[in-house]
């Protein structure tokens, strides 16, 4: 952990280079301090290190998966709070970032206020689940429509086509707040 409350630290682990930059650059806005690695094999060094209190890493990487990351983590530097980030959010997924010692995972796109909502959201266990709280069924359909729009390539035609629902019926969802 940082000597510095005020100016915590973060580590930002994603393949794509973009991404990784541009939340970087929005997390120092807000006061943090943040350091970034392109693969798990690139931010184990930073993790050694030390003086991290937040992770927020990427599922899918190529090389070891962002769940290995997660399990380091936790062995070697306990008191970092760390959120799983994918694309292919699922129940399966979340279970195996929570099991890992992720305290919540977000799925993608998400932006730094998501982020910081899902450090803050982190949930004890009062029933004794290791952690994991099941979504909503409102949480299971938006994720589930956000991975095949961005499988459609934002297409909602064809989004609506693969989901068999009328295009406008998508439209109205995708226009409510995500749940």
């Amino acid at each position: 952990m940082t000597d510095d409350p005020a100016h915590p630290t973060i580590l930002l682990v994603d393949d794509n280079e973009l991404l990784r930059e541009r939340l970087a650059e929005a997390f120092v806005e807000r006061g943090f301090r943040t350091l970034t690695a392109g693969c798990v094999e690139d931010a184990i060094p930073l993790v050694d290190r030390g003086g991290i209190d937040r992770a927020v890493i990427d599922l899918r990487m190529p090389g070891a998966s962002g769940i290995e990351l997660v399990r380091h983590l936790t062995e070697n530097s306990p008191d970092t709070k760390a959120i799983v980030m994918t694309g292919f959010g699922s129940i399966a997924n979340a279970v195996d970032a929570v099991h890992a010692g992720a305290v919540n995972y977000v799925t993608k796109p998400a932006d730094v206020e998501e982020i910081l909502a899902a450090f803050d959201r982190e949930r004890p266990d009062p029933e004794g689940q290791d952690g994991y709280q099941p979504p909503t069924l409102a949480e299971a359909e938006w994720e589930h429509i956000q991975k095949v729009l961005a499988d459609c390539e934002n297409n909602i035609s064809k989004a609506a086509r693969v989901l068999g629902i009328e295009r406008r019926t998508l439209q109205r969802k995708l226009k409510k707040m995500r749940p």
